[in-house]
């Protein structure tokens, strides 16, 4: 078994209730609702994070296309595709 340790937080009664019903509809309970939704706001909002701190460091670093090379590729993409799709 996970060790585990208690966090109280304060919601809206009109959220508690959405958490109630959720939880029922599920044949789970609330705290478990809870920590599966809480775990994946986490771990979502992380790798934003980490997305972000790796794009500010590839561009510390250089490692970058310039904004006009990116656009005419994309445009090239696009342009592609659709005379793919005509095809």
């Amino acid at each position: 078994m996970n060790a585990s340790t208690t966090m109280t937080i304060r919601v809206t009664p009109d959220l508690k209730e959405k958490l109630g019903r959720l939880a029922r509809s599920t044949r789970r309970s609330s705290s478990f609702v809870v920590v599966e939704a809480v775990e994946a706001y986490v771990n979502r909002e992380l790798r934003i994070i980490e997305g972000i701190q790796q794009g500010l460091a590839d561009m510390h670093a250089g490692r970058v296309i310039p904004h006009d090379e990116a656009m005419a590729e994309a445009r090239q993409i696009i342009a592609a595709a659709q005379q793919a799709k005509t095809d």
